[in-house]
């Protein structure tokens, strides 16, 4: 007769989940507000929602106890603290966007921040996990409440963005539950852990044990494209300038940094098993599509004449380039993936923020509120502003010594160092392409005159006291980031290494 498996309190070890567990108390206790809240100000949702990710920020700091919890589901380690410490405080950053002075529809409603919260917990998820179906679960929390969010701003723009948004995430999720079941029919298992001990003893990465490697490669290629799409790489980045466009400018920037620092770490898990392995046809796949996902749209984007949506293509090159150091799968790229995405975390923000803010009497310009020639000669109409700008600009060129230019110059060092010597070549490139396109707006700023009818604009319309100080703190770190990247570098390597790498 079997004996009853005893669970105790002890045993699901709920600390690791005690941080995501705060996320979506929070996104309920918002929904309970909202019932005694008859004011309906955005403001308290606001700091409802940055009060919660703050909790959330120090109980996962203070979390000290086994990695490993709730049934072995989740998994607490170095990289997941370390990229949820992005995901939280970037989210608070992006939420205090919020208290700018446009009214706009979502924010009427308690739900649009309620989602927000379920969104970072579907993050927080996913980068928590090694199982393939807490991962899904997670990203489909996330997702669906993206979706929703991008929808509520109500205009045409918007919708069509949410539509094309859930259509090909609908297709991912698809990609990754039939990905997932097949490597569930070759391993017997879900978790990545297990799931890489069979692959590698067994000998199914062995091109001898053909019918076993041909679903090897398919369920790779399904898994593949799965995260391809959440980290818009190429060729499944098509939808990001459209969904970019349709978004306010905070969200975009959310969507900028927040979702893809969870796909990085899925990312991790899944590539790590095949990287290691040394498996020559799956290396080439990942080697072509980062550096075809750093190329094509640096390409693009010197094409574009819309500030949103060259940011948006440099979005995508910048996420090749995160890829780049999981394809390298060292210790030393693993710190430089955090550091880097850490510092490109605070000087997209402080981009996507200048923009919010510069809303103005645009807003209701359907074509293009962010074309290039509406910032014409904007240093003679606010020299202030196009400083601040051109400064963010700058720093996403990777010039010193602004923020960017040492999370790139440590990843390209990583390259070198994994004897990755052309990788490291196509990196520079690209960083040199993407120069063009980011200078072209201070051009415009700073060696043009203002055009008729854009002269007598008021810029930062939309700013207000807290916001200006929140951006004014990320020009802040980003002028002394050269202070900061010492300790950074210790912090981030002391966790990575405590994830195995």
């Amino acid at each position: 007769m079997l004996e009853p498996i005893k669970i105790t309190l002890e045993s699901l070890n709920l600390g690791t989940i005690a941080p995501v567990s705060i996320a979506i108390i929070g996104a309920l206790g918002i929904l309970l507000t909202d019932i005694f809240n008859k004011n309906k100000d955005k403001s308290l949702y606001v700091i409802l929602v940055v009060l919660f990710l703050i909790f959330d920020l120090f109980t996962l700091l203070a979390f000290n106890g086994d990695s490993r919890g709730l049934f072995d589901l989740m998994l607490v380690d170095g990289i997941a603290i370390l990229s949820q410490c992005v995901i939280i405080g970037g989210s608070i950053l992006f939420i205090l966007l919020g208290l700018a002075k446009l009214r706009l529809q979502e924010f009427r409603y308690a739900e649009y921040f309620a989602l927000y919260l379920f969104a970072v917990a579907g993050f927080q998820f996913m980068v928590s996990s090694d199982s393939l179906i807490l991962i899904f679960v997670g990203l489909e929390t996330a997702s669906l409440s993206i979706y929703t969010m991008i929808a509520m701003h109500n205009r045409m723009v918007s919708i069509e963005a949410a539509v094309k948004y859930f259509t090909m995430g609908a297709l991912a999720a698809a990609f990754f539950v039939f990905g997932s079941m097949l490597f569930y029919a070759i391993t017997g298992t879900v978790e990545l852990g297990q799931m890489a001990q069979i692959l590698t003893e067994d000998g199914f990465l062995s091109i001898d044990n053909y019918s076993n490697y041909i679903m090897v490669l398919v369920a790779f290629v399904f898994m593949f494209a799965a995260i391809g799409f959440k980290l818009s790489l190429f060729p499944y980045h098509i939808w990001v300038p459209d969904v970019y466009q349709g978004s306010t400018s905070a969200l975009a920037g959310f969507l900028s940094v927040i979702p893809k620092m969870a796909g990085f770490v899925v990312a991790i898990r899944f590539f790590e098993i095949f990287v290691h392995a040394n498996d020559i046809i799956i290396q080439t796949m990942l080697y072509v599509t980062v550096i075809l996902t750093m190329t094509i749209p640096n390409l693009i984007a010197l094409q574009q004449r819309d500030i949103k949506r060259m940011l948006a293509y440099s979005s995508i090159s910048n996420a090749g380039m995160g890829m780049a150091a999981v394809a390298i799968g060292t210790q030393q790229s693993m710190t430089a993936l955090f550091l880097y995405w850490t510092l490109f975390t605070i000087t997209n923000f402080g981009s996507f923020g200048m923009l919010w803010l510069n809303r103005g009497k645009e807003y209701h310009d359907y074509e293009s509120p962010y074309a290039f020639r509406k910032f014409s000669g904007l240093a003679q109409i606010s020299p202030f502003t196009a400083s601040i700008i051109g400064l963010f600009l700058f720093s996403l060129t990777g010039l010193p010594p602004f923020a960017l230019f040492w999370g790139k110059m440590y990843l390209v060092a990583s390259a070198v160092n994994a004897d990755q010597i052309a990788l490291a070549v196509i990196i520079v490139i690209n960083s040199a392409i993407a120069a063009y396109y980011y200078l072209r707006p201070v051009s415009y700023m700073f060696l043009r005159d203002p055009e008729v009818g854009i002269k007598n604009t008021t810029f930062m319309q939309n700013a207000t006291i807290p916001v200006k100080s929140v951006v004014g703190f990320a020009v802040f770190l980003t002028l002394i980031s050269i202070l900061l990247i010492d300790p950074l570098l210790k912090i981030i390597t002391t966790y990575v290494a405590n994830s195995g790498f």
